[in-house]
């Protein structure tokens, strides 16, 4: 089996993160979402993937690399523009072959893994196997409506009137015969050729396709506020590990991960946090749910269940919370209560009381 990890698309819900890296790129628990997709499909023993890239094709290449540092070989396959998924089974082919594979959204996060249900697929090895969540609203995703054994009877894009909570989420199963119904649809009404019209050209032309219910944890980190989400989810289960320096006035209680060359002076953190390699942190308070990327500066600030970008300094603001702060972002301050930030890359800001 080979995988198709998709990491194109503009990320227009996540700006202005998206201004200036791929969205597939956002640390979670200081990782890339990208990089949690990729541990994912190498746990089911895959190591052939091709990664569809667009404009950000160089920022993603010089964090995967070949894959060699992954387990993995991997191959860029270039989208000009953004023509949906089954466009990029399309464009994939030449790599793909006539094997089967997985396809995976790089910005979907499934932390409890896909091993059973590819499991499940190379046992029975249907056409097509389609991978569900149940939701509470299923108007805003795809929705799959199942017969009793399983199997799928039709797919229905964003229903007004959802026949079935279950919703269709980033990660898909197929064996060749998808290529046949990539090739028969058309463009829907977004102009793109859509997946979903393909697995149901599978269904009404007697394919077996079949659903499976992931019933972990899943988030699609499409929006700052699912990040922050998807963090906290994370972080509460690691394991804590103190590799840097903490000084005798500073404090470190819970789940806390403290990556080598870190510095702790005269703060406190709570667990679960991450703080990355290189940080400094000084005369500050790390709450829980926050992680810290590398090489960064807190002095003199509190923040909790926020999300702090490699090399960003913010000194003097306290009451951070629920924030994204971006890679190289410099932010200053008073004291205040309630701080909300969401700011990009290399962004300078003052924080008023």
């Amino acid at each position: 089996m080979k995988a198709l990890v998709l990491s194109g698309g503009a990320g227009t819900r996540l700006r202005p993160f998206s201004y200036s890296m791929p969205k597939q790129l956002i640390p979670i628990a200081n990782k890339p979402v990208l990089e949690h997709v990729l541990e994912n499909v190498r746990a089911v023993g895959v190591t052939e993937v091709g990664v569809i890239v667009g404009d950000w094709a160089d920022e993603i290449s010089a964090v995967i690399g070949d894959g060699s540092r992954l387990g993995l070989r991997i191959t860029l396959i270039p989208q000009e523009k953004p023509l949906g998924l089954a466009h990029c089974v399309a464009l994939a082919r030449p790599f793909l072959g006539d094997d089967d594979f997985v396809m995976y959204l790089g910005d979907n996060m499934l932390p409890g893994g896909i091993a059973d249900i590819a499991a499940d697929f190379t046992a029975h090895r249907p056409d097509a196997q389609v991978v569900v969540h149940k939701v509470r609203d299923p108007r805003a995703f795809g929705v799959a409506e199942l017969a009793p054994d399983g199997s799928v009877l039709r797919l229905v894009e964003k229903p007004e009137q959802p026949r079935s909570d279950l919703a269709l989420i980033g990660v898909y199963f197929f064996t060749a015969a998808i290529h046949r119904a990539v090739a028969a649809i058309e463009p829907g009404a977004r102009g793109e050729l859509e997946i979903t019209d393909a697995v149901q050209w599978l269904v009404t032309h007697g394919a077996r396709v079949t659903a499976s219910e992931y019933d972990g944890y899943w988030k699609d980190t499409g929006r700052a506020e699912e990040v922050l989400a998807c963090n906290r989810a994370l972080l509460g289960e690691q394991t804590a590990r103190v590799d840097g320096e903490i000084d005798a006035e500073s404090e470190v209680t819970g789940r806390v991960v403290i990556e080598p060359g870190a510095r702790l002076i005269r703060s406190t953190v709570t667990g679960p946090a991450v703080i990355g390699a290189g940080t400094v942190i000084e005369n500050s308070t790390v709450g829980p749910h926050t992680s810290i990327g590398r090489d960064c500066l807190l002095r003199d600030t509190t923040l909790t269940d926020s999300i702090v970008m490699d090399g960003a300094s913010i000194s003097g603001v306290t009451g951070l919370r629920g924030s994204l702060i971006g890679r190289n972002a410099v932010v200053g301050g008073a004291e205040g209560d309630g701080h909300r930030l969401v700011i990009g890359d290399h962004t300078h800001i003052e924080v008023a009381a």
